[in-house]
């Protein structure tokens, strides 16, 4: 089960990421922003950071690497793969997930430990969970509120993973901080699941994205 964790000039969570995917029990491979290549991987997971300082917008400039056009083929190929926050940005870019995340509503850096409420469990990240369970897990990001102009279609495709309980720290749209695309095997999720992989950080419900990955595998 190798998972790759795709680094670009300035990521900063890979390294979180390569943890809890060994907690999950499963074998990560850092994998550079050059290599168009990655068909021996069986998931890839786009961690945090900032992308190139995040110029232009944040996601913009990664998504025109060699590295995402072998996630796109890693899609064709129905191999799950998960963006997390800047990763979600960058899946967003790609056009692989529905919807982009731009700046804040109020535009400063949010981070802090919050509530979630479960949108589907028919993705392989979700599956552990039920739906409208509520799960604990920090978001960290200024561009993470998320928009689309077609959330009906999000509703009647069943691609609404997250969204924010009790309040919407960002202003994102109907309180959405994770969506998938039609097959549910990729995921862009705005909160730090690996942030929330131990007991010792105060929740684990975020390994369970990681496990249910590899389930798929």
């Amino acid at each position: 089960m190798s998972v790759g964790v795709i680094r670009f000039p300035g990521s900063n969570c890979d390294r979180d990421v390569y943890h809890a995917i060994e907690l999950a029990g499963g074998n990560p491979e850092y994998i550079w922003w050059n290599k168009e290549n990655i068909s021996d991987l069986d998931a890839v997971v786009i961690p945090g950071g900032f992308s190139y300082g995040d110029y232009l917008r944040a996601g913009a400039i990664a998504s025109n690497t060699p590295v995402a056009e072998g996630i796109k083929a890693l899609v064709k190929e129905e191999k799950p793969v998960l963006g997390i926050c800047n990763g979600a940005q960058i899946l967003g870019e790609l056009k692989l997930v529905p919807g982009i995340f731009i700046t804040n509503k109020v535009p400063r850096f949010n981070c802090e430990w919050i509530d979630l409420k479960v949108g589907t469990n028919r993705t392989p990240f979700t599956s552990s969970f039920k739906k409208g369970q509520t799960v604990k897990i920090p978001i960290a990001h200024a561009e993470g509120r998320f928009y689309s102009e077609n959330i009906d279609q999000l509703h009647d495709n069943d691609q609404i993973v997250l969204q924010f309980k009790d309040k919407n720290p960002n202003g994102s749209i109907e309180s959405i901080t994770s969506v998938c695309d039609k097959s549910g095997l990729v995921c862009a999720m705005m909160p730090h699941p690996e942030r929330a992989s131990e007991e010792i950080l105060g929740s684990t419900d975020g390994l369970e994205f990681f496990k249910g990955m590899l389930k798929k595998i």
